[in-house]
């Protein structure tokens, strides 16, 4: 067994699926069906139960094989990763995981530099919420996130990177679509749409609401921003947005309004976890960002 068969298997295990898994490694599924079938008749066991004709589960014995690969695979990366340092060979793979709102606002351009200046690193972008985002980050299953401040100082090293405020979004016929400014307190009365629970600005916007001394009417909830503006376009709701997001709304549809009293902070911060090995390419990209965003 190598350690590219264990990969395929954990590949299988993060998808549940073996067509979605061999998608993400750019492999055809007959080779990763075989692979799996190639481990489980060298271990003499079934790894995955097979329920109608799409979904799997794990069995007892992949439960067991998956506790152990994740370690085999992770060292056998720290490893070559220290090779590589040693050689001093800029390749590599880095696993980042970037809210939606920043991938479309912030990244774009600096990975695209970062590519011209290390064409052999390897970028694997994950869009989730931000407190997604800090979890896997957390377990190891990502390097590096962007996520909203603040968070786990005990556990993570952080760079601030932006410093922005939530606008307040309606649409043109809104009763405040002319007001130059609005306080929070007078939206008690207004149906909000928010993102959804993964994503910190959820529980960021109800606590300032309940600090407040009211419980938003949420009527609808979005993992999309575009679709939340399309929504309040359409004079549904409101929608308390980034300013970063609010430079990109259609004027003729949409108005942006500055939200006081209190003002609520979208302060954005890169994050990696203080006991963790960060390879040559992590660093690399550490410093790169914070160079691009410095500027």
């Amino acid at each position: 067994m190598e350690i590219r068969h264990l990969q395929y298997f954990l590949e299988v295990v993060r998808w549940q699926s073996f067509t979605k898994a061999a998608q993400a490694l750019y492999i055809t599924q007959p080779t990763i069906s075989k692979t799996i079938k190639m481990i489980e008749d060298e271990l003499g066991v079934v790894l995955f139960e097979r329920i109608g004709s799409k979904r799997i589960v794990l069995t007892d014995a992949g439960s067991i094989l998956l506790a152990q690969a994740g370690q085999m695979v992770q060292s056998f990366e720290y490893m070559t990763s220290r090779l590589d340092e040693l050689m001093q060979v800029k390749v590599g793979r880095i696993r980042i995981g970037l809210p939606p709102m920043v991938g479309v606002s912030f990244f774009p351009p600096i990975i695209g530099k970062f590519h011209e200046q290390f064409p052999k690193i390897t970028l694997q972008l994950v869009e989730h919420g931000a407190k997604k985002v800090e979890a896997e980050v957390g377990s190891g299953e990502l390097d590096i996130g962007v996520i909203l401040l603040p968070t786990k100082d005990e556990l993570f090293e952080s760079i601030c990177l932006v410093k922005q405020r939530l606008m307040l979004v309606v649409s043109t016929a809104h009763r405040l679509a002319s007001s130059p400014e609005v306080r929070l307190a007078e939206l008690r009365e207004e149906p909000f749409l928010l993102f959804h629970e993964d994503f910190a600005l959820h529980d960021r916007i109800i606590a300032a609401c309940e600090e407040q001394g009211f419980q938003p009417n949420v009527v609808y909830k979005s993992t999309q921003w575009d679709f939340i503006c399309e929504m309040v376009a359409a004079n549904l709701g409101i929608a308390l947005l980034p300013e970063a997001i609010c430079k990109e709304l259609d004027p003729q549809r949409l108005r942006v309004i500055a939200l006081t009293q209190p003002v609520l902070p979208w302060h954005l911060a890169m994050i990696w976890r203080r006991d963790g090995y960060l390879s040559y390419a992590a660093r690399e990209w550490i410093a790169f960002v914070q160079k691009m965003f410095g500027e």
